[in-house]
C-alpha cells in the first residue's frame, strides 16, 4: 500500500507516514484535518482537467448590484483594490479562493486554526463548548465561526460578517455561511482530498443562496510560508523619504 507524508501537529513537528485512506483522529475519534492543503487539481493525466469548485455566480438584489457597481466605478482602472492595499479576502473569498495560495489547518479538540497563506489570514473555528455567543464579538471580514461534529463531518456556522463590496462574493452584514467539511475520495496515489460544502445566505443582498463545493488536496513536505504584504509598501514610502532628505537608504 502506498504512503504519503503529512504533518502531524498533535504528535510532533516531524512527518509521519499515513496509509492510503487518512485515519488520523482526535481523542474524540473525529477526523483530523491537520496539515497543508492546496486547491484540488485532480489525478495527473485524468481527462477533464483540474476541478476547482462548483457553483454559480451570485444573484444579487438591486441594492446589492448598485453597491457593487458603485465600487467598480470608483476603483476600475486604479490600483485601489483590497489586495493591493494588503486587505485579506474575508469570507467566503478566503475559503473559496485565496488567490490559489495553500492553507494550513491546525486542529485541537476545542478549536481549528485555519491559516491561509495569502495575506496571512487566520480563521479560528470554535468547537462545542469553546464557542461563545457570536453577538458578543465585533464583526470581521472573516466573521465569527462556531462548529460542531456530526459524525465524521464538521459543521461550521459563520456570522458577524462585515458588509463587503470589494470581493468576488459581495454580501451584507446580514449574511451567514454554513460549511460542511469532510474527507472526500482520495486521489489515485492515495493523496487525501478535503472537501467543504458551502451555503451562503443573505436576506438583504442575495436573491438566492450561494451553494458551492470546494476541494483541496494534501501537500506533503510543505510548510505554509509567511506572506508579507505591507513591507514593500513601507519600503517604497521610506525610499521616498530618504530621497527627499538626500540620504542613502540601507534598509532592505
Amino acid at each position: 500500500m502506498k504512503t504519503f507524508l503529512v504533518k502531524n501537529f498533535f504528535a510532533s513537528a516531524t512527518f509521519v507516514a499515513v496509509s492510503l485512506f487518512p485515519t488520523l483522529s482526535t481523542a474524540a475519534d473525529t477526523p483530523d484535518f491537520s496539515g497543508a492543503w492546496t486547491t484540488y487539481r485532480g489525478n495527473p493525466g485524468a481527462p477533464g482537467g483540474p476541478s476547482r469548485f462548483m457553483g454559480g455566480e451570485l444573484k444579487l438584489k438591486p441594492q446589492a448590484e448598485k453597491a457593487r457597481q458603485d465600487f467598480i466605478s470608483v476603483t476600475e482602472g486604479t490600483n485601489h483594490g483590497a489586495g493591493n492595499s494588503c486587505v485579506g479576502s474575508g469570507m467566503p473569498g478566503s475559503m473559496l479562493g485565496s488567490g490559489g495560495y495553500p492553507m494550513e489547518i491546525l486542529q485541537r479538540p476545542e478549536q481549528l486554526f485555519v491559516v491561509y497563506e495569502a495575506h496571512n489570514e487566520i480563521r479560528r473555528i470554535y468547537i462545542g463548548d469553546e464557542a461563545g455567543d457570536p453577538n458578543d464579538y465585533f464583526p470581521e471580514r472573516n466573521g465569527y465561526s462556531t462548529a460542531r461534529w456530526e459524525g465524521d463531518r464538521l459543521i461550521v456556522e459563520t456570522t458577524r460578517l462585515k458588509t463587503q463590496v470589494d470581493s468576488r462574493y459581495p454580501h451584507s452584514d446580514q449574511a451567514s455561511i454554513r460549511e460542511e467539511y469532510y474527507f472526500d475520495t482520495p486521489l489515485l496515489d492515495g493523496t487525501p482530498v478535503l472537501a467543504a460544502d458551502l451555503v451562503m445566505t443573505d436576506p438583504l443582498w442575495l436573491e438566492e443562496p450561494l451553494i458551492t463545493t470546494k476541494r483541496w488536496q494534501a501537500l506533503s513536505d510543505y510548510h505554509v510560508l509567511t506572506y508579507e504584504c505591507t513591507e514593500p509598501l513601507w519600503l517604497d514610502e521610506m525610499e521616498g523619504l530618504y530621497e527627499e532628505a538626500g540620504l542613502e537608504m540601507v534598509q532592505e
